[in-house]
């Protein structure tokens, strides 16, 4: 029996998610991932290694777009096979990859009338890497799973996702190969949740596995305590107050900026902190909440209990959704001290860019950071303690206070990584860390050697094992 295992992503950094896997004449892509490195970009636009028509089914781990939004490219060249996901996973994917589309044309029009009246030409082409139209394209394809219901996917292979306690809907993989009277169990992490965290429950843990594809994203530190979240939120808000200035977070409008609303919730009704306006400036952001409202079934008991005593865990006094390009724009304009939570997370696109434009450079304001910052986004470059930063082909000097929580992160750190990889009862054959920076895959991948007495490989871009 033998299975072939190709890396297209994900390898040595932590976004552009897709695992080719070919067994008995099938292929399957785990995760269709954008990346969102800068100088990694470029491997999107290239032309798929294998012919997308050749792929029986993708199976999604989650609906971030660096797992999913790649998607509308691999069916506008030819992938007509089904789109595995958990139902909640489909509903968000939709939204995601709407908003990708829109911002992509957006961006890429944006970017030609700049090089027009610059008199250049960029590096990249100026056009999205897909349409509105595409995106819309691959909706019929996406097939809801629930947890722990077995798809069959050929003779002898089947997959199973359970609960990966990362996003709402997120799953891990577990792909299960019967050939020649033999089985083997991959497991696929995607991004592993951690326990104990707002609103999702706790990721699923497993008790054998022939071999691990798993991510490494914190694999090289660890987390805050979730009461110093809140305490950190408070005397954020407490200081941008006294400065008579706003607050600016740059939010992941999946899962974070649930979390956001869910913190400031909490601590209102605890009376820690002023009444302030929080603006959710992200008509994505205001649409998958509305999706958390959808699926209570898959809050953990202590959101569940939020929702039967007093509605929703995301409602409170002082917030406004945003949802028109000319509200977004009045903000603008506010006095006093307010927050606005507007995408994207890392600072690639989006509204955000518009309220650093207008804060970033003063002094009473505040920009807090709330998720992982890769490295090439502009995000990074501000928590990386940049003077001046370079927003729509202007540059601006850094005057704001620059604030970062990293106990916010919704991906387990390196203790709760080897917590997960420590239930594993038999000893894996291999181990492929994947999903981190170099340094962070290095060291997390020490350890599990070190721990689990077990054949451990960092995979490079576009390398091929064989899983016999």
């Amino acid at each position: 029996m033998k299975i072939r295992l190709k890396f297209l992503g994900a390898t040595e950094n932590v976004t552009g998610s897709r695992f080719l896997i070919e067994a008995d004449g099938h292929r399957f892509l785990v995760d269709c991932g954008m990346h969102q490195e800068r100088e990694l970009r470029g491997r999107d636009w290239d032309a798929f290694p294998v012919e997308p028509s050749s792929i029986d089914a993708v199976l999604l781990t989650h609906a971030h777009l660096d797992h999913c939004g790649y998607l509308p490219k691999l069916v506008r060249e030819g992938f007509s096979g089904q789109v595995y996901c958990t139902p909640a996973s489909a509903a968000i994917a939709k939204i995601s990859l709407l908003d990708s589309a829109h911002l992509q044309e957006s961006d890429a029009e944006n970017k030609r009338r700049r090089h027009e009246r610059e008199g250049r030409e960029g590096p990249h082409p100026e056009v999205p890497l897909y349409t509105v139209q595409d995106a819309e394209n691959c909706f019929p394809q996406l097939h809801p799973v629930p947890y722990k219901e077995t798809v069959p996917l050929g003779d002898g292979i089947s997959a199973t996702f359970f609960d990966a306690g990362h996003i709402l809907g997120s799953a891990m993989i577990a792909l299960d190969v019967h050939l020649n009277g033999e089985r083997r169990r991959i497991i696929f992490t995607g991004d592993i949740g951690r326990w104990d965290r707002p609103i999702v429950n706790n990721p699923t843990t497993f008790e054998q596995a022939d071999y691990v594809v798993m991510e490494s994203t914190y694999g090289n530190r660890t987390h805050a305590a979730v009461e110093a979240v809140d305490e950190q939120i408070e005397q954020v808000i407490k200081n941008a107050i006294k400065a008579r200035g706003n607050i600016i977070v740059p939010s992941f409008a999946i899962e974070r900026a649930q979390e956001i609303l869910y913190h400031m919730r909490e601590l209102l009704a605890a009376h820690r902190i002023p009444h302030i306006l929080v603006f959710l400036d992200s008509p994505m952001a205001i649409r998958v909440t509305e999706v958390f409202r959808d699926h209570p079934e898959l809050y953990d008991e202590e959101a569940k209990e939020i929702l039967k005593r007093s509605g929703s865990p995301f409602d409170f006094s002082g917030l406004v959704a945003v949802s028109t390009a000319d509200q977004s724009k009045a903000l603008n304009y506010l006095g006093g001290t307010a927050m606005i939570i507007a995408g994207s997370g890392m600072v690639t696109g989006g509204r955000i860019k518009h309220h650093l434009v207008n804060n970033i450079s003063r002094p009473e304001s505040t920009v807090l950071f709330v998720g992982y910052q890769a490295v090439g986004t502009l995000g990074r470059q501000i928590v990386d303690g940049a003077e001046e930063v370079r927003i729509f082909g202007e540059k601006y000097p850094v005057r704001a206070r620059i604030e970062q929580i990293e106990g916010f992160s919704s991906h387990a750190d390196q203790n709760e990584l080897l917590r997960w990889l420590s239930t594993i009862m038999n000893t894996p054959r291999k181990v492929f860390i994947v999903h981190g920076e170099k340094e962070s895959s290095e060291e997390f991948a020490r350890l599990v050697a070190e721990k689990r007495k077990c054949d451990v490989m960092i995979p490079s871009y576009s390398d091929e094992v064989i899983i016999d």
